[in-house]
């Protein structure tokens, strides 16, 4: 992959986390720019990772099934478990709900344009 298109793809995912980011920060909520900034571009380099073993596992290993789904699937999965730890109870009240989905919503947009899904990650933003 061309290193203009790893920026490009960064610079997006910054910028989706930031909106996102900017949004809860004005509100006061838990998970602000930072936090979402820093999910959202973790998980859009990880896709890039992925995408790079990729190629580079067909290129050694022509006859090989490589699943480059599977690390994109890890983010998820890592995600689910910061979100659940999040989430407080207090008696009858939940809270961290909104800050859980946040933060796996922006890594779903990492991984999309990550994964050069720039539609998907465009619409997501809106």
């Amino acid at each position: 992959m061309a290193p203009e298109q790893v920026v490009l793809r960064i610079l997006a995912t910054l910028v989706a986390g930031a909106v996102v980011g900017i949004e809860r920060e004005s509100h006061g909520r838990a998970a602000g720019l930072r936090t979402t900034i820093l999910v959202a571009v973790a998980a859009c380099v990880a896709m890039l990772i992925s995408e790079s073993l990729f190629g580079y596992v067909v290129t050694l290993a022509p006859s090989s099934f490589p699943d480059p789904a599977r690390l994109a699937q890890g983010v998820l999965s890592g995600m689910g478990f910061l979100g659940a730890g999040a989430i407080i109870r207090q008696g009858n009240r939940v809270q961290g709900v909104t800050t859980a989905a946040s933060l796996w919503y922006v890594s779903i947009l990492g991984l999309a344009f990550g994964g050069g899904e720039w539609l998907i990650g465009s619409l997501g933003i809106v």
